[in-house]
C-alpha cells in the first residue's frame, strides 16, 4: 500500500465512522482547532492528517486509533 492510498483509506475510515455516529465536519473542527473547511481538506486527503490529529479524532469518535488505520475490530462485531 502506498502512502497516498494509506492516507485515502484512513480518511475514508474517519468519514465512515463520523457518518455512523452522525458527526459532522463542523462538530470535528473545534476538536482539531481548525475550521470546518480545514477538516474537509484533511478528510479528502488534500492535507495529511498528523498523528496527533488522528489520535484526537479517534478520541472524539470513541474508537481506537487502530480502527481508523484499518486494523481494529468494529464496534458490535
Amino acid at each position: 500500500m502506498t502512502q497516498d492510498s494509506a492516507q485515502r483509506a484512513v480518511c475514508s475510515a474517519v468519514r465512515a465512522e463520523m457518518a455512523r455516529r452522525r458527526k459532522t465536519q463542523a462538530d470535528l473542527a473545534p476538536v482539531l482547532g481548525v475550521t470546518r473547511q480545514a477538516v474537509s481538506r484533511r478528510l479528502t486527503g488534500d492535507v495529511p492528517l498528523t498523528v496527533d490529529e488522528l489520535a484526537a479524532i479517534a478520541d472524539f469518535l470513541d474508537v481506537p486509533v487502530t480502527q481508523l488505520l484499518g486494523g481494529g475490530v468494529k464496534a458490535g462485531a
